[in-house]
């Protein structure tokens, strides 16, 4: 994404349950960013009649389709988690669009403030399983303990702890993340703890 040049682009990504929604939110907040989220913008992109609804709907025929033509997400998520295979399909369709939105997002906002240099907190959480993480600097990863994790995951998806395990083994394993990230925020405490972190953290970046 060439527009990093005249943008600041932070990328935020994690694993399931970390918090990477809560942190992005709170540093948008605090740093007067603006957030883009990979996945909101994908749930977009799978509305009726629109580009990754098209591309599904041409790679996989009626599969995963509602009698309304809307997507049969809590199919679509059940396959995506179960089979390898169909989730690096998926991804091949998708990714590529989701990049395209956001790349589109940032150029606008440059085109109608060409001297400024928007800062954008942009929330990918597949983002090394994508291998995107060259489209930003710097990478932040949000990172919580695997207990923490499956008891967010089950509470807000009110699913059991095997759903919940598989999940988040269909993800490149958090630790992993962390080691690979410019910076780190520990999400495992009292969200007072994990905001100290985000301040100090914004004046590192701006």
């Amino acid at each position: 994404m060439g527009q990093q040049l005249h943008a600041s682009v932070v990328a935020v990504t994690g694993g399931m349950g970390s918090g990477k929604s809560s942190v992005s939110a709170y540093l948008c907040e605090i740093g007067g960013a603006q957030g883009l989220n990979a996945d909101t913008i994908c749930r977009q992109l799978l509305e009726p009649e629109a580009s990754g609804w098209l591309a599904v709907r041409q790679a996989f025929g009626g599969r995963f389709f509602l009698p309304d033509h809307s997507i049969d997400r809590p199919l679509l998520r059940q396959v995506l988690f179960a089979d390898q295979e169909f989730r690096r399909e998926l991804n091949a369709l998708l990714h590529p669009l989701v990049r395209k939105v956001i790349s589109g997002c940032i150029a606008a906002e440059l085109e109608r403030n060409p001297p400024a240099r928007p800062r954008f907190v942009v929330e990918v959480p597949l983002l090394y399983e994508a291998h995107w993480e060259h489209d930003f600097s710097p990478v932040v990863v949000t990172y919580a303990d695997a207990t923490t994790c499956l008891r967010r995951i089950m509470q807000r998806d009110r699913i059991n702890e095997a759903e919940a395990e598989k999940g988040l083994a269909a993800q490149m394993p958090l630790p992993h993340k962390a080691l690979l990230a410019d910076h780190v925020i520990d999400n495992s405490g009292p969200w007072s703890d994990t905001c100290l972190q985000i301040l100090h953290l914004r004046e590192l970046l701006w």
